[in-house]
């Protein structure tokens, strides 16, 4: 089936492209069977797009049991079986889990192999032209790894599956875009990663991210690596040998970027609309503003009241969004999951997806 020619009909009315989104569960023992139950008890989700989970039908079971959703479970094997109905969770059941086969809240091996395989299934249909886009659940790297497989998270899977080498991660909340150009690997490795060519190639991939969400010529802050952008190399020679000369270049291209900007205040300028999105250098330097500015949590409930924010692999050759939070275990198997992170990864999923196969 060419799903880039998705087409529903409304009421008699013309065609409307609506993009066929798969969903990971993610680990069976964190909250990712919560999160899909809850974000597509919402409904809101079902005029959007065609939500397909991938999972098992026993972690989608006892999820929709503690949230008290009602959900009618109706398992598919092929991407045109879908029905698309509010109150109807479409799901292909991957089958490695077994009523009491795991418990919540712990790195399992089995859980680790299961929340794999379930990714890999969404590259395969997503590169064979079944799925528009893959939002993924929260997985667990130590059980991922405990499974056999040595992935330091979703973004290197998705690379190495779909034989990408140029990749980036772009973090989204509500109010804040941001790139980075190293992500998992030690400060000090990052301090090296940190190179002419590694960045100008994720300016380039923070225009081709923006462009996919609908921004035509976006506007680019890049982040210095040391304090104050190292005051003219009083504090380090990054920003002088590889930041900079690689915004030259990018400007060059047409490319609007302008840094390096200090990184205690380019978030700041880009919060306040002066950039679509901003370049950081390391994990942390990118990911403490995304979730400051998108998450909220209540002391006194100890609940988060607000999850906002979406993480998409920018450079693969297919759509992937997911979830900008962890399996969560301490509240696993409980029923007081946030779903919104996961309703703003399909909300993206299918803006990416119009950009790229209804025009």
């Amino acid at each position: 089936m060419d799903q880039s020619t998705k087409k529903i009909t409304y009421g008699g009315g013309p065609p409307v492209f609506k993009p066929v989104i798969g969903i990971t569960m993610g680990d069976p023992a964190g909250i990712g069977g919560e999160i899909v139950i809850k974000a597509l008890a919402g409904g809101s989700i079902y005029d959007e797009c065609v939500p397909i989970v991938i999972g098992d039908r026993q972690a989608l079971l006892e999820a929709d049991g503690f949230c008290g959703a009602g959900m009618h479970l109706r398992e598919i094997t092929e991407v045109s079986q879908a029905v698309c109905e509010r109150g109807v969770v479409d799901y292909i059941n991957m089958g490695f889990l077994a009523p009491g086969s795991f418990v919540y809240k712990k790195v399992q091996a089995l859980c680790g192999e299961a929340s794999f395989q379930y990714v890999i299934k969404g590259i395969e249909m997503a590169s064979s032209g079944h799925l528009h886009a893959v939002v993924t659940g929260p997985i667990n790297k130590e059980s991922i790894n405990l499974a056999g497989h040595h992935y330091s998270g979703h973004t290197e899977i998705f690379a190495e599956y779909t034989g990408t080498k140029d990749y980036a991660m772009l973090l989204m909340s509500r109010s804040l875009r941001v790139i980075h150009v190293t992500t998992h690997c030690s400060m000090r490795e990052a301090c090296d990663r940190i190179t002419y060519a590694r960045v100008l190639r994720v300016i380039r991939l923070a225009r081709e991210g923006l462009n996919m969400l609908g921004f035509d010529s976006p506007r680019i802050g890049v982040a210095g690596l040391n304090a104050h952008c190292s005051e003219g190399g009083l504090f380090g020679r990054e920003e002088e040998l590889s930041i900079a000369p690689a915004i030259e270049a990018a400007r060059a291209e047409g490319i609007d970027a302008e840094g390096p900007v200090p990184p205690d205040t380019v978030f700041v300028k880009a919060q306040a609309g002066q950039y679509d999105v901003v370049v950081a250098m390391y994990h942390d330097q990118g990911h403490i503003p995304v979730k400051l500015s998108g998450f909220t949590l209540d002391l006194k409930t100890n609940r988060y009241i607000s999850v906002s924010g979406v993480n998409c692999t920018i450079g693969l050759p297919i759509i992937r969004t997911s979830v900008d939070h962890g399996t969560a275990f301490g509240k696993a198997g409980e029923g007081r999951a946030n779903e919104e992170s996961l309703v703003d990864a399909v909300n993206a999923a299918v803006q990416m997806s119009h950009r790229k196969f209804s025009q």
